[in-house]
């Protein structure tokens, strides 16, 4: 088997389909092809490319995941997950401002959900923005509660709230995750 063959069956090994979304490690090659334009949409000070191709290069020591979710127009959302030595945090998720409100993100979070809880971490956590009302709903549905805040996190300018979610592995949050899949399935 040719060395692009193996990279081709590796890759489609990683990918996930839901719906007709396809989910499939984030590459550098991703960011031109979108992620840089989501995260320029998403956010009013965003990640430049070279913290991207960092993050991207971290993912060879298992300590990052990077997930890109797909349609037929191209790349329509991403979202990473830093696995440190006793938490899985969330870095970053966005999706494509024509997108929202569709699923993507959930379908995102998902797969975040089941790397951590493939790891064995028993938590997770991330920092919202205090005016990001639709964000926090999202991750309440997936169990996470607000634990503090983080004064002026966001360009000196908006407070951060800390959000933790607790017994990942336990049957209860399985239960809750079987739930969100099927509704979005």
């Amino acid at each position: 088997m040719s060395a692009i063959e193996r990279l081709l069956r590796r890759e489609a090994d990683q990918t996930q389909t839901f719906n007709e979304l396809v989910i499939s490690p984030m590459r550098r090659r991703d960011l031109r092809a979108g992620v840089l334009e989501i995260e320029g949409a998403s956010h009013k000070h965003p990640w430049s490319r070279g913290v991207f191709q960092s993050e991207v290069d971290q993912m060879k020591s298992g300590t990052r995941h990077y997930l890109v979710a797909r349609r037929s127009r191209g790349i329509v959302g991403y979202a990473g997950l830093w696995l440190a030595p006793d938490v899985a945090h969330i870095t970053n998720v966005a999706v494509q401002p024509a997108g929202r409100r569709e699923g993507i993100a959930t379908v995102l979070l998902l797969e975040l959900a089941d790397i951590a809880i493939g790891r064995d971490y028993s938590a997770w956590t991330l920092e919202v923005r205090v005016s990001g009302q639709g964000a926090q709903e999202l991750y309440r549905r997936f169990g996470f509660a607000p634990a503090g805040v983080r004064k002026r996190y966001y360009e000196k300018t908006e407070d951060a709230i800390v959000m933790w979610c607790n017994e990942i592995q336990s049957d209860e949050y399985g239960e809750r995750l079987t739930q969100i899949r099927e509704g979005v399935s």
